[in-house]
């Protein structure tokens, strides 16, 4: 099951058991944080779309680490005018980690049951069966050796 939610103006595609980086909130490490900001839920075959957002939706999600981006580097320069101005940036983030998708209607499961991949069917046909016959020269040499017996 997936969600689109929304958390500081941007939006997230976010799943159970997935991790995401969003920007930085003022939450603490090891904080349980729930996202009432739904937009969107698909369930398998089924979707459900808010308009804006879901009522009664939610998502939880855990406040792992705080941190910061890589280096972006800003720099201005006016030709002939000897302005330069050099500059680096590094964005805050928050690293959540998404703990349970709610909405109405979602059926109760203790766990996700995963299928259980189908076992490919025995090669019986293929041991039972003659060997193939040899295969035939090349075209090219009959072609020769037609050409040689017409001389």
């Amino acid at each position: 099951m997936q969600a689109v939610v929304s958390l500081n103006g941007k939006q997230y595609s976010v799943e159970e058991g997935r991790y995401i980086s969003v920007d930085l909130l003022p939450n603490a490490e090891n904080e349980t944080i729930t996202i009432d900001n739904v937009l969107m839920i698909i369930d398998g075959e089924s979707s459900l779309l808010g308009a804006p957002f879901i009522e009664g939706a939610s998502a939880t999600a855990k406040v792992l680490s705080h941190g910061r981006g890589p280096k972006v580097l800003v720099y201005k320069m006016r030709c002939k005018k000897g302005y330069r101005r050099k500059n680096g940036h590094r964005q805050g983030f928050t690293k959540l980690q998404i703990e349970s998708l709610a909405f109405p209607g979602k059926k109760a499961s203790a766990s996700p049951a995963k299928a259980e991949p189908k076992a490919k069917p025995a090669k019986a046909e293929a041991a039972d069966s003659e060997p193939k016959a040899p295969k035939k020269p090349a075209a090219k040499k009959a072609v020769a050796e037609e050409a040689k017996a017409e001389e």
